[in-house]
């Protein structure tokens, strides 16, 4: 795996972390997880920055947004039990769709 997208699959597992530390915190009334919050986005737009060396600010964006998307609707259905109906599992089907176009094929991802 080439630099920047490890760097990137960090932005998003801290993304990842900060965004489920969020739904936990509830509404930062707790304070370990919202610590968590502000030390997983910190962590994540670090790294986030970091991409930009390597990708376009278009590209990474999509992906880190795009796999955070997933990965959150993932963890919402098991952690928080919040349920995902078949529009929302095709939307997110989409997105992984999409995300895979832009590795695969996408001259401008900086490969």
């Amino acid at each position: 795996m080439p630099k920047a997208y490890l760097i990137l699959l960090l932005a998003v597992v801290a993304e990842t972390i900060g965004t489920t530390s969020l739904q936990a915190s509830q509404q930062f009334s707790r304070f370990w997880p919202s610590v968590l919050v502000v030390i997983g986005y910190g962590i994540s737009f670090y790294f986030l920055g970091l991409t930009l060396k390597y990708m376009s600010v278009g590209i990474v964006y999509a992906i880190w947004s795009g796999l955070g998307i997933v990965l959150i609707a993932i963890i919402g259905y098991i952690v928080f039990g919040q349920r995902l109906d078949w529009p929302a599992v095709i939307g997110l089907a989409m997105i992984l769709v999409g995300i895979l176009i832009i590795h695969l094929f996408s001259k401008t991802a900086g490969h």
